[in-house]
């Protein structure tokens, strides 16, 4: 269980706790939970999602989650290089998944978040594709992943076949034909805008600090290889798989505001050997 003390400001001096907490970041489906479960009091006296706050109130919020799922397993590795009550950030190596699946059920993320918090749910907020290494943050509560969906700053560093021109990529991205993986550029998919900077490397493999507007799946994959310069390692998108044993993607940076202190976090991850190999 996770204890969160809050202490209201005037400006929300005489508003329903709701509108309070939903300020704060509170899902409505968190909120609905601490209904349910008895989980907001204040001065040790239940109190009601509908119940008026006053200036200096100190309102207890207790957290309670459901059970994990997946099964320990504690011989993985991913560095943690940041952690607090509500937070875990890893440092995820390439060719390890996020999530279990038929073919990989005791070598993810998950399965070590399991072994290192026995009973907490593996909420990750920014989910990296299995040969994708770096940063992955995940909340180990439901108030944690409500306020951080979506508002998460990410920076990626990418090794590409080639130096690619301009700087923005502008391309709706869609399913494949039938492929439930694969992703490619087409009229009828959602918006996607990938921009990019050259930092380093040659023009023969170029290292680019990339950024996101939107979050499709395989987005700086599939933008790089549509403009005809897919990544290093990138055999799914024609990219040349001789010099690296995935595709040439790292998260380099996150950057969130913690939501129970609103303390602005910035965390680094340094380019990964096989990665630096690629700009020698």
């Amino acid at each position: 269980m996770r204890e969160i003390i809050l202490t209201v400001p005037a400006e929300f001096d005489g508003v329903q706790a709701q509108a309070f907490l939903k300020a704060r970041g509170f899902s409505r489906r968190v909120l609905v939970r601490l209904k349910q479960s008895g989980g907001l009091t204040r001065g040790g006296a239940l109190l009601r999602t509908v119940d008026a706050v006053h200036s200096s109130d100190e309102i207890c919020v207790r957290l309670c989650d459901d059970s994990g799922s997946a099964e320990p397993n504690p011989l993985l590795n991913a560095p943690r290089v940041y952690e607090d009550a509500d937070i875990v950030v890893f440092d995820k190596p390439p060719f390890m998944p996020v999530h279990p699946s038929i073919r990989h059920r005791h070598d993810t993320l998950a399965n070590l978040f399991a072994a290192l918090y026995p009973g907490l749910p593996f909420r990750p907020i920014n989910r990296l594709d299995r040969n994708t290494s770096g940063l992955c943050v995940c909340a180990k509560n439901r108030y944690a992943a409500s306020a951080l969906s979506g508002s998460i700053s990410k920076v990626y560093y990418a090794v590409t076949c080639g130096l690619p021109p301009g700087d923005t990529v502008d391309a709706p991205i869609g399913r494949a034909g039938d492929s439930i993986i694969e992703r490619c550029v087409t009229p009828d998919g959602q918006r996607a805008v990938t921009h990019f900077v050259r930092v380093g490397g040659s023009d023969h493999h170029p290292l680019l600090k990339v950024t996101l507007e939107t979050g499709r799946t395989h987005q700086i994959r599939v933008h790089m290889a549509h403009i005809g310069y897919p990544l290093c390692g990138d055999e799914m998108y024609g990219g040349d798989i001789s010099g690296i044993a995935r595709h040439a993607l790292h998260c380099g940076e996150v950057s969130f505001t913690q939501p129970v202190t609103n303390e602005t976090i910035t965390l680094t991850s340094p380019l990964p050997a096989d990665m630096s190999a690629l700009l020698k």
